[in-house]
């Protein structure tokens, strides 16, 4: 193979899709492939899929159709498609999509380079899904997407049961990882720069549960505490039925632990929770809330909700607008009930016309739009720390703005003044909150301190930027979220436990 053949992972879908996308990218680097320029067509292109949402299928196979003629044109182009749908559809993609060249599964991701090769030299198309987890992931290749932020997985797969959920049948049975790889993943990563991680699982909050210490989390939460250097760490998504008092404990003890919690609550009705058999209940939900609150007043709390599940009456999509107007979510990623065959609640009574779900789903949002904004509006004169993030704001640029994560992992946009001292990517910034909209936050009056960090030498270092060449406004782009960020299409029902 020549060392000029050049790659692009496109990744849809959750939080553990983006992290397998950097070690998809990782593996490929390793074996002598270099990434594409922006704007031009790889020779190789991996599609890293979802199978959450009922458009998946559809998605996929109308981006290879589009493909097609491309790879006609070039000889030698290949196509690798792999994660959730992959595993799910197996020897389908290549039925209905003969020009795929590789197909593999969540188990195996490490396995792309071969199949790509034995694709090229058989010349025919290599199908392979493992049944089972062949290595943690964390053993292979990555190629981090930031300089200052990164994931680290604590687990794999998930023992739950839900009723909407594929996904569990496509990533396995949970398997922990041990304490100590995961420490030392961090501190390596924080030896490399970053100072902030996002601990990442199905259910992050269950870990520990495969060697027996219901305490895990709590312990580990505690012992990124004593990292030096590490400023920030988050996790995501944890589960209502395993949230215990020793974690909030720890987030409110543990100052690297930001203020910041992602729950699902799915539904504010006891009675369709207990059909989506989610294992806990309304007012189990609602007292974990109040206890983050009364530990730590200052936490924002964001959540998933699905609307329109089968069976679903006027009265338990009231319940759940109840929820939500007493928890005060800072935002929720909101789903409208998609049916995926092969999960029970696709066979159940009930099916809710598309009208009704639409209907309700227009009342959450503007419901979920005002509390958003109004909670917002309490920080306006307020003064916060930022993490200088990489292309979070799409109109920095023309606005002369640059844009970070607040520590309640709220994102807010900044000016900076004329002739000011450039923050990188990665430094923090102390600013003044001026004005507040539902999903952001601006601070207009300037930077009123700047903290130069390790993280923005090695931004600046990763991406050749001279200190006299910054520019203020110039964005250069990667996942959002400090570190990178749950991506609203897909943290309802793949990830989110």
């Amino acid at each position: 193979m020549s060392q000029s053949r050049t790659y692009e992972v496109r990744t849809y879908g959750c939080q553990m899709n983006v992290h397998d996308s950097e070690r998809l990218s990782g593996l490929l680097e390793d074996a002598g492939y270099e990434r594409a320029a922006e704007g031009s067509t790889a020779d190789v292109i991996v599609f890293n899929t979802c199978a959450v949402r009922e458009n998946a299928d559809n998605r996929l196979y109308g981006n290879l159709g589009h493909l097609r003629p491309v790879k006609d044109a070039r000889p030698g182009m290949q196509i690798a498609v792999g994660g959730c749908l992959a595993q799910k559809d197996r020897g389908e993609i290549v039925r209905r999509a003969p020009w795929v060249d590789v197909v593999f599964g969540t188990h195996n991701i490490g396995s792309l380079p071969i199949l790509l090769e034995r694709s090229r030299v058989q010349h025919e198309a290599q199908v392979e899904i493992e049944e089972s987890l062949q290595a943690f992931p964390s053993t292979l290749p990555t190629r981090r997407e930031s300089a200052y932020a990164a994931w680290v997985s604590v687990s794999v797969g998930c023992n739950n049961t839900c009723t909407f959920c594929i996904v569990p049948s496509l990533r396995g049975k949970e398997k922990d990882r041990r304490p100590g790889d995961i420490l030392a993943e961090v501190r390596a990563l924080v030896a490399e720069g970053a100072v902030e991680v996002t601990l990442l699982g199905q259910n992050v909050n269950a870990y520990g549960s495969e060697f027996g210490d219901r305490q895990a989390f709590s312990k580990l939460l505690r012992a990124c505490g004593e990292i030096e250097g590490l400023e920030r760490v988050r996790f995501t998504s944890p589960h209502p039925r395993d949230f215990t008092d020793d974690v909030i404990e720890a987030m409110a003890e543990t100052p690297n632990v930001m203020p910041q919690l992602h729950m699902p609550l799915q539904s504010g009705s006891s009675r369709v929770l207990k059909a989506m058999r989610r294992s806990y209940r309304r007012e189990r939900f609602q007292g974990i809330v109040r206890r983050v609150r009364e530990a730590m007043p200052e936490a924002a709390i964001t959540t998933d909700i699905i609307v329109g599940f089968p069976g679903e009456t006027e009265e338990d999509f009231q319940e759940t607008l109840d929820v939500v107007a007493e928890s005060r979510f800072a935002s929720a990623f909101t789903f409208q009930y998609s049916k995926r065959p092969g999960t029970p609640a696709a066979e159940m009574d009930g099916q809710l016309p598309k009208e009704v779900v639409q209907e309700r789903y227009e009342r959450l949002i503007a419901l979920q739009e005002r509390i958003s904004a109004e909670e917002n509006a309490r920080l306006v004169g307020t003064e916060t720390e930022l993490l200088v993030a990489e292309g979070e704001g799409r109109k920095d640029g023309e606005r002369r703005r640059l844009s970070g994560r607040a520590p309640d992992n709220r994102l807010v946009h900044f000016a900076v003044e004329e002739g000011a001292e450039e923050p990188r990517p990665g430094d923090m910034v102390r600013v003044g909150i001026t004005y507040a909209a539902p999903h952001h936050l601006v601070a207009d009056s300037g930077v009123r301190g700047l903290r130069r960090t390790r993280a923005g030498d090695a931004w600046a270092a990763r991406n050749g930027v001279a200190e006299e060449s910054a520019k203020p406004g110039v964005m250069l782009g990667m996942p959002s979220i400090g570190a990178p960020a749950p991506a609203p299409a897909a943290t309802g029902g793949c990830c989110d436990a």
